[in-house]
């Protein structure tokens, strides 16, 4: 029964996240030294208010008026896993950069034309209306789903155990307001899915975020769906 169980949690979980990935990082404690350092300038002013830094108009475009909190995701290239996030905050017309941390995208980098196991993270600008984990609900204003099935596969690598423990849901080929483990995928499977902000395990993913444990409870306790919070999304050329 228990290794029924287990099989079938790890079903789910492959709903999400395809697997453990292999890329470069620079594990979790120095994902833990980085956050700390960013934490100590939040609020830096913009160079130009009215503009995130780095994301050209054909993205910008795609934002929504509404929208007063931007993920924003700088690949460092196209073919890299390495990445940095950083939270904006729209007061007024004006953006402010709050938070900023490390990351890792896609092991085999990014791309305009995502396919499932591709290994690439899909360049764009998505909506954030979904979260969950294995862990207690850490005081998000985001619809939460707590359950054992995001648990990570035994038979993955001991450092990917804990990558669910915390995910927001990209709104990447999903149903908004479903948790983010459903399976279902609008534009067909061959386009990939299950693509989230999740717990990092130092290295490159299968698609999703990596960010530390820090970065993710910061978020899950800040974004807020009546600011109708966005990932923009991409490597530095894609984005601008």
């Amino acid at each position: 029964m228990l290794a029924t169980l287990a099989t079938l949690a790890g079903l789910l979980v492959l709903s999400g996240c395809d697997g453990p990935a292999r890329g470069s990082g620079g594990g979790a404690g120095a994902v833990a030294g980085a956050d700390r350092a960013h934490q100590g300038r939040p609020h830096a002013r913009l160079v130009d208010p009215t503009r995130i830094p780095g994301v050209g108009e054909r993205l910008r475009r795609r934002i929504p008026a509404d929208s007063r909190q931007v993920v924003a995701v700088y690949g460092d290239g196209g073919d890299s896993a390495d990445s940095t996030v950083v939270l904006y905050t729209r007061r007024g017309t004006a953006w402010e950069r709050t938070r900023g941390w490390p990351a890792h995208n896609g092991k085999e980098g990014w791309t305009t034309d995502h396919h499932e196991g591709d290994g690439r993270s899909p360049v764009g600008v998505f909506t954030l209306t979904d979260a969950g984990g294995v862990l207690a609900d850490p005081g998000t204003r985001l619809p939460y789903t707590r359950s054992v099935g995001f648990a990570a596969p035994r038979w993955w690598a001991r450092s990917h155990w804990h990558d669910f423990d915390y995910v927001i849901a990209i709104d990447y080929n999903r149903v908004k307001g479903t948790p983010p483990n459903d399976p279902t995928r609008p534009e067909g499977g061959a386009a990939g899915g299950g693509i989230w902000l999740h717990l990092d395990h130092g290295s490159g993913t299968s698609a999703c975020v990596g960010l530390s444990g820090v970065a993710m409870r910061y978020l899950l306790r800040t974004l807020d769906p009546d600011r109708h919070p966005v990932v923009v999304m991409g490597d530095r050329a894609h984005l601008g």
